[in-house]
């Protein structure tokens, strides 16, 4: 018997080879799961090795500060958590965690998932924020991680414009790397650029970027777009041009990955998380099947 757990952590993508577990290369998922065998004592009580499933996989180099997984963990081993501390379960789990964990990841909360969670299919939406430098005067090397630098002013005005061209649900094959067997089909509801006047991005280029889910490198491929726009390389109706066309167009650039932070995974209350989890593997395996006819420039 096990119980499901969610657990809600941040982390510095620059010194991960991404997400996902590999082989010879240290990665978020690896290092989590590594932190929860030990933590949990797997091994010595011959339990299987913990298996996290979370929300959104993220590419090499980008951070997470709203990150979700979840980790089902035998009842026994959750019981056994708190010793003789007089803590909860919960708790224990948090400070253990962040006792092994390395210093660029850290836990925020842990606590029981309530009945039909899954960090991945429960998901009614991620937000990403990329956040761009084009001032010298701005110019800061404790953020160099985190802030892409732009050598060029930016028109964030027509770089605003040219997203909202782009919006909607669509076949995003055009600013995807594709996978097999995965859909590029998702429903883009912002793409907004802006520039704070205050705060810890003011003067910035900043944009938001929320969407049901997100396939291989498409925000920063839409940033790399944006740019273009912004840089007076391309027109405004650019973005939704390369969108339509379906394939990637060798003019747009990928944008790097330090500028991008994963901020937000977005859930529905917890009695619809069944429900949503159900629709929402029902309606990737129908897409995959009969893709979403591509829209219009603009549209």
């Amino acid at each position: 018997m096990s119980v499901r757990v969610r657990i809600d952590l941040a982390y510095d993508g620059t010194d991960f080879a991404g997400w996902a577990r590999q082989p010879g290369l240290r990665t978020v998922q690896a290092v989590v799961e590594d932190a929860l065998a030990l933590v949990l004592r797997s091994e010595r009580r011959g339990h299987p090795l913990p298996r996290v499933t979370v929300a959104g996989r993220t590419d090499a180099g980008v951070h997470a500060r709203g990150q979700v997984l979840h980790v089902d963990v035998p009842a026994e081993a959750w019981a056994d958590l708190p010793g003789r501390s007089g803590r909860d379960s919960a708790s224990e789990l948090v400070t253990r965690l962040n006792g092994v964990l390395p210093a660029d990841a850290v836990v925020h909360r842990a606590r029981l998932a309530a009945a039909g969670f899954d960090a991945r299919f429960s998901a009614v939406a991620r937000r990403y924020v990329y956040r761009v430098c084009d001032d010298p005067a701005l110019l800061d090397p404790l953020r160099r991680s985190h802030v892409l630098w732009n050598r060029r002013p930016l028109d964030v005005a027509a770089m605003h414009e040219a997203a909202q061209r782009v919006l909607g649900r669509h076949d995003f094959a055009a600013y995807c790397k594709p996978r097999e067997g995965a859909t590029t089909i998702r429903t883009l509801d912002e793409l907004s650029w802006r520039r704070p006047a205050d705060g810890p991005d003011a003067g910035l280029v900043v944009a938001t970027v929320r969407a049901d889910a997100f396939c291989h490198s498409m925000v920063r491929a839409l940033v790399g777009a944006s740019l273009a726009v912004g840089e007076h390389r391309r027109g405004t109706q650019w973005p939704a041009e390369v969108l339509v066309g379906g394939r990637r167009d060798p003019g747009n650039t990928v944008s790097p990955a330090r500028g991008l932070t994963l901020e937000e995974v977005l859930y529905p209350p917890d009695e619809e998380l069944a429900a949503r989890a159900v629709r929402t593997r029902a309606t990737r395996s129908a897409e995959d099947v009969h893709p979403a006819p591509l829209p219009r420039p603009g549209g």
